[in-house]
């Protein structure tokens, strides 16, 4: 497979930044979230109110910075060889020729939320979604990030059906299937797998909504009833539950 560096030209909304809740972006008049916060609300949803709505600061964790760093290390050397190209290029070319591309952006305004998938593998055959996390244990909380990104990539892929400049590529006799996938961090090691198939959608667009009625105040924030998840957390001291 091919390293792919793609850019998504004809993919393009005005960003207003929330009033209150820091993180949050307003696209297309809805609020939007970054996909990462699913992993932090599997969690302990109340971390993300003292986060983002209380704008709590704390150090990075040990984990967080290894994380990072091992992060930017594949990405540069992703880069070393890849090719610049566009969205519905590589859609169009990996029908005939599997590619790779990293830190792909994806957005979509009408489920409310964006981030950065870490790797996706675009073959003949299928798409595969991938998140890297350190561990092999597939936490609930990570499969419903690595599911919304596979639901924000759907949703990329319908929205170019709908663009009259998209000239390379109809989406719309796009059979493929889209799976989301864990890797261990650094390795080969898919850990776990699954197609985003009807009831996984129906599963994370549930998840979301409940995310926006959290954002929106119709919703609580429910804090973690894992005390050892309380007793590692870095928000433990201005937790009002612990």
């Amino acid at each position: 497979m091919k390293n792919k560096l793609i850019n998504n030209p004809n993919i393009k909304y005005e960003a207003i930044k929330h009033p209150k809740i820091n993180g949050i972006q307003i696209i297309n008049g809805k609020n939007n979230f970054p996909i990462s916060w699913l992993n932090q609300q599997g969690y302990c949803e109340y971390s993300l109110y003292l986060q983002y709505f209380k704008g709590i600061k704390t150090a990075p964790t040990q984990e967080m910075t290894l994380g990072t760093r091992e992060h930017q290390k594949l990405e540069d050397k992703f880069k070393e060889d890849a090719v610049p190209t566009t969205f519905d290029e590589v859609l169009k070319t990996s029908m005939e020729e599997a590619a790779i591309s990293r830190e792909f952006f994806v957005v979509a305004p009408e489920y409310g939320i964006r981030g950065f998938i870490d790797e996706i593998w675009m073959t003949p055959d299928e798409f595969v979604i991938i998140d890297d996390k350190p561990g092999k244990i597939p936490y609930p909380s990570t499969i419903n990030q690595v599911l919304a990104y596979s639901l924000a990539f759907k949703s990329m892929i319908n929205k170019l059906s709908e663009n009259p400049q998209t000239t390379l590529f109809s989406p719309k006799k796009d059979k493929r299937k889209i799976k989301a996938a864990l890797r261990e961090r650094g390795t080969d090691n898919i850990f776990w797998i699954d197609e985003f198939d009807e009831n996984n959608e129906k599963k994370i667009k549930f998840l979301v909504n409940r995310m926006h009625g959290l954002f929106e105040g119709s919703k609580p924030f429910l804090p973690t009833k894992n005390i050892n998840k309380c007793n590692k957390c870095r928000f433990q001291s201005y937790c009002e539950h612990f």
